[in-house]
């Protein structure tokens, strides 16, 4: 009996020291900031703010630069480790992007996109500021550039640093026990969708300053890799995005290499825009303002302008890196003049097969998309039901190959239209629409400055249902042909002609017009393609694409310009002329 008595002790003795321990476990820290809980139960653990460009509690990167991050943790009772989700803000943007106290966010945007969304659900969300911006060394010119952040500027998404750094901070809470190891997202926008996509592609990599992969681990050595990646406006080749060259084609997987022969025609009012957002809010230093140098310097691209694209091709884009990707759902904006959507179709193409890719389009992303809720929040959804699949082992989301197409609408006010949906891009459309004509025109590089300058993103227009007055410009080429009874255009539409070109330097850009009853137009879709010197022969080329319906009565108008600035660079050589004849302009439509 008294052995019993003594053995009963023990045990009690054991209960309770192990509940004494349970009860003295410290709460999680993540990078040993400390978490406070929300109204909602969930727990924020951010980094200090300093002053300009500083953070008090910065975590150190794997090269030392400190960055600004902030953890948001599910609410107490949910036991780690946790899936996690990283989300990347935009260019010129920073950590509180994506952050919120209400899962609905804007109601558009970050509708069920934002740290307290996930973090209710029971993801752990890691939203920080990029090297270069805000407090991770940015803070534009009066920001503080020494010491630790002597080397903590803008990189333009290098997979060697930018992505890098991500890597790193996933791989710190891994070894905190915070982070799952085999449940790692990632996400953003724009600038840091262009990062979830190389994250994707580096997958259970990282990639050393020379340019060589090594495996990502941890660093207390555990083997790490992305499990799935939703980029929200991404590009997936940098230098096709802001040169394109018209090579790409959505039949095709793109060969390596396409976007750098010929050099492209700059994006300029873009690229300007671009550039003076990121100096007004973060650090340069060397290579960003040369880029921007030699970018408007023009024709001929020198010596030096084609090794740092080169070097942009190699270094800061997901298109031409080895292996598969991670699980991947892309969205683009048929109505987004910076990253439009075949920046996504390029990645499906090429990825199809060796991983799951799935598609969304819509009325969205940069100017002129307009970003409304009835595209944003189904969409947003089917993002979010992504991330249960292959994060938290759940069965929803878009299926493997699936493509997700909203039509856009007009006025601003009209819900989307769709949701049009296919078990592949191939089969989104189903039909054709084609028209042209075999007799020559002649484009030379005057253009038609009115109109372009009305509908230039950054200075024209952010509006895409804009109406402007039609008119026929001298050295343009016009193509035309009723509506008919109407029809939606799913797609990119495909211009086949013969050309003969007289000059160096120039270049073949297109506009696609709705023509309505009264004369007014609205652009439709645009495209770019530079010319070869003196180039001659036939010719294949796409325009950006779009959702839209032309309705009866309307007019469906392609044009070609010799220039379509200020959008797009115009040639130094301003005495070019093409000659183009036999053309035929197909659309892609949902019916067949």
């Amino acid at each position: 009996m008294r052995g019993s008595l003594s053995l009963i002790a023990l045990v009690a003795t054991g209960l309770l020291l192990a509940a004494q321990g349970a009860a003295a476990a410290p709460p999680p820290a993540p990078f040993g900031h400390q978490c406070s809980t929300q109204s909602d139960g969930t727990r924020f653990c951010p980094t200090t703010d300093g002053g300009p460009g500083e953070t008090v509690d910065g975590v150190p990167s794997f090269d030392g630069v400190p960055l600004d991050v902030d953890v948001t943790l599910p609410p107490q009772g949910a036991k780690g480790p946790y899936p996690t989700i990283v989300m990347l803000h935009g260019y010129g943007g920073e950590k509180t992007d994506f952050e919120s106290s209400d899962p609905e966010g804007d109601g558009s945007n970050t509708y069920h996109y934002n740290n307290d969304y996930f973090a209710r659900r029971g993801y752990a969300v890691v939203n920080y500021t990029a090297r270069g911006f805000g407090h991770s060394c940015g803070g534009g010119p009066g920001g503080n550039h020494t010491g630790p952040c002597g080397q903590g500027y803008i990189r333009l998404a290098d997979t060697r640093y930018e992505a890098r750094d991500t890597q790193y901070l996933l791989g710190l809470l891994v070894d905190q026990g915070i982070a799952k190891s085999g449940a790692l997202g990632v996400t953003g926008i724009s600038y840091g969708g262009g990062q979830s996509l190389e994250l994707s592609y580096l997958r259970n990599r990282i990639r050393l300053p020379d340019g060589s992969f090594s495996p990502w681990k941890s660093p207390k050595g555990k083997q790490l890799s992305i499990a799935a990646a939703w980029p929200r406006w991404p590009w997936s080749d940098l230098v096709d995005s802001l040169l394109p060259n018209g090579r790409f084609l959505d039949t095709q997987v793109a060969p390596p290499g396409q976007s750098l022969d010929p050099v492209g025609i700059p994006i300029a009012s873009y690229i300007a825009g671009l550039y003076a957002l990121g100096k007004g809010t973060g650090y340069y230093c060397g290579d960003l303002n040369t880029d921007f140098a030699l970018t408007n310097a023009g024709e001929p691209a020198s010596a030096e302008a084609v090794a740092r694209l080169a070097e942009i091709y190699a270094h800061h884009q997901a298109y031409g890196l080895p292996g598969a990707p991670a699980p991947l759902l892309i969205e683009n904006g048929w109505t987004d003049d910076l990253f439009p959507p075949e920046q996504a179709i390029r990645i499906y193409n090429q990825a199809s097969g060796s991983a799951p890719v799935s598609l969304q389009f819509g009325d969205l992303g940069h100017s002129r998309g307009s970003n409304k809720p009835t595209v944003n929040r189904p969409l947003n959804e089917g993002g979010s039901a992504f991330f249960d699949r292959y994060l938290r082992g759940g069965h929803g989301g878009p299926a493997p190959g699936s493509v997700t197409a909203y039509t856009q609408t007009c006025p601003a006010s009209a819900p989307d239209g769709g949701p049009y949906t296919a078990p592949s891009y191939a089969q989104l459309h189903k039909g054709t629409l084609s028209f042209g004509s075999v007799a020559p025109q002649l484009v030379t590089a005057t253009g038609d400055p009115p109109t372009s300058a009305q509908l230039d993103p950054i200075g024209g227009t952010s509006d895409a249902c804009k109406a402007v007055s039609s008119s026929p410009a001298v050295g343009t080429a016009t193509y035309t042909r009723d509506a008919g009874p109407g029809f939606t255009l799913l797609g990119l539409p495909t211009v086949t002609a013969t050309i003969q070109t007289l000059g160096d330097f120039g270049e073949l850009d297109s506009m696609l017009f709705d023509v309505a009853p009264d004369g007014s137009e609205r652009l439709v879709t645009r495209g770019a393609y530079r010319l070869t010197d003196n180039q001659s022969g036939p010719v294949t080329f796409q325009l950006h694409g779009n959702g839209y319906e032309f309705a009866a009565g309307h007019t469906v108008k392609l044009v070609l310009l010799g220039s379509d600035a200020p959008y797009l660079r115009p040639s130094n050589n301003l005495a070019f002329s093409v000659q183009v004849s036999q053309l035929t302009v197909s659309l892609p439509t949902a019916a067949p």
